[in-house]
């Protein structure tokens, strides 16, 4: 299970519900997701990637490789208030969100919810930065998203 903390919505729990389970993962974890404007958003991209632009999502892994989430696999990861392996963080820009949404046609709640799960694959280690990559990583959140009923 992948328990969200933070300012997680209801979608971003069944997102994270149906990740664990299309992905096949065991144990118990928790993801944080928080929200935050342009101007934190650019500062933190600036702080943490030396990039002085505003981004939609930013993601924080706490975990160098994926390994079923037990206390025994991940002691100074276990988060013992939430009973799981700390997965990171999501941040995504409310503003940059809403803005893509009208851009493209949908929902700020299936905007929000995409990049929720854009940033939640990469904390669980997927990436895009070669082509294979990037094709696995987007097949994972179409899956993802189409379980849960939200599609483009």
């Amino acid at each position: 299970m992948i328990k969200i903390t933070g300012e997680g919505t209801a979608e971003m729990q069944k997102a994270a519900d149906a990740a664990f389970e299309l992905l096949s993962l065991e144990g118990d974890c928790v993801a944080e997701a928080e929200f935050t404007d342009c101007a934190e958003m650019r500062a933190l991209n600036n702080r943490t990637r030396g990039i002085d632009r505003e981004t939609d999502v930013l993601s924080f892994p706490a975990l160098d490789e994926i390994r079923p989430f037990t206390y025994e696999n991940y002691p100074f990861e276990y988060d013992d208030y939430n009973h799981g392996v700390m997965l990171g963080s999501v941040v995504i820009c409310r503003e940059i969100s809403e803005r893509q949404a009208e851009e493209f046609g949908h929902s700020v709640v299936r905007e929000q919810t995409y990049l929720f799960v854009h940033g939640l694959l990469h904390l669980l280690g997927y990436d895009h930065e070669k082509e294979d990559d990037k094709k696995l990583m987007r097949e994972a959140e179409e899956k993802i998203m189409t379980a849960i009923g939200i599609e483009r």
